[in-house]
């Protein structure tokens, strides 16, 4: 884990290429079918590109949408592995629909599945990283499929200004605060992907819960489960709460956060503070992601729990197919 994370910006060196390219129809919406590790990159996409009309289906089946949409879109089945068992029943249901069709994957059956049905596909590099830990190759994998040539470029870039050997003091910097305590954390809504990684992140490194939420929805009612009393209080100090700060957030949020954490403190809930930075919008969301590596690798370490593989991710996916 801890080689993967320092390669980790050499991944954007990959240069992606697709397969069976006259198949694959100019469309302005796309519909993304992946569990896990396997979304992750279509959110963070979808967060950098809000203009971008893609959807994120993270379940069997397709979406419950108008014909009108599921005809104009481009149906993508990203699955890290290549064996996802969510995203080989959407790509099944798709083409029996008949409705375009493309296929993100390492190998397996989905791979298997769009060589036989000569679907365009990307196939991704055969790393032994772990899904969550290969974003790199996955962005540039749907950056290239949704024909972004400039976002490409963007994200190539990223190999030499990201340097995450630099970052490790700033992970171990927060475990120490995180010692005995669940990780929450809170973001904009328009941060919220980043969130959502640095959460899985604690859960799939880590090998802890963590949970998230965003503003500022959270002050309406996530925020009342804090106001603590004698009998309460023991249940808020098993939290953690970590803030990823954006000074480009809209102003009223920027001012929401440093409110929220006040009030937290202020009964006594442990809060850190956790800004996002870098020249530009790709390096500030790799950075924190990187950040937030060393720090549930540090954890990990911590607790002594095995930072790479997932045991019991494996073990559920055996109980349901047998």
């Amino acid at each position: 884990m801890e080689e993967a994370i320092k390669q980790f910006h050499t991944q954007f060196l990959w240069k992606a290429s697709i397969a069976n390219t006259k198949k694959l129809r100019s469309v302005k919406t796309y519909i993304l079918n992946g569990m896990g590790g396997s979304h992750l990159a279509a959110d963070l996409l979808r967060m950098h590109k809000p203009e971008l009309d893609l959807l994120v289906f993270s379940d069997y089946g397709i979406p419950r949408l108008s014909p009108e949409r599921l005809k104009k879109s481009l149906f993508i089945a990203s699955s890290f592995s290549g064996n996802t068992e969510e995203a080989i029943d959407f790509a099944k249901e798709v083409l029996k629909r008949k409705f375009p069709l493309a296929v993100i994957a390492k190998g397996g059956k989905l791979l298997e599945f769009a060589v036989k049905h000569k679907l365009p596909h990307v196939v991704l590099p055969p790393t032994k990283v772990q899904p969550r830990s290969g974003l790199g190759f996955q962005i540039v994998a749907l950056a290239t499929l949704v024909g972004d040539t400039e976002l490409v470029k963007e994200l190539a870039k990223l190999s030499k200004l990201l340097k995450p050997h630099t970052l490790e003091e700033q992970g171990k910097e927060l475990v120490m605060n995180l010692r005995g305590k669940v990780p929450v954390i809170y973001s904009s809504a328009k941060n919220e992907a980043i969130a959502y990684n640095w959460k899985i992140k604690f859960n799939e490194t880590g090998k802890i819960p963590s949970f998230y939420n965003i503003f500022p929805e959270l002050n309406h009612n996530e925020m009342t489960g804090f106001d603590t009393v004698p009998s309460t209080q023991e249940l808020s100090r098993t939290l953690h709460f970590i803030f990823l700060t954006d000074s480009t957030d809209h102003p009223q949020n920027q001012k929401r956060m440093r409110v929220t954490r006040k009030l937290y403190q202020d009964r006594g809930v442990s809060v850190t503070e956790v800004p996002l930075t870098g020249k530009n919008a790709l390096l500030k969301m790799f950075t924190s992601l990187l950040i937030a590596d060393w720090t549930a690798l540090h954890i990990s370490r911590h607790y002594g729990t095995e930072a790479e593989q997932v045991p019991m991710v494996e073990e559920f996916k055996k109980l349901v197919r047998s």
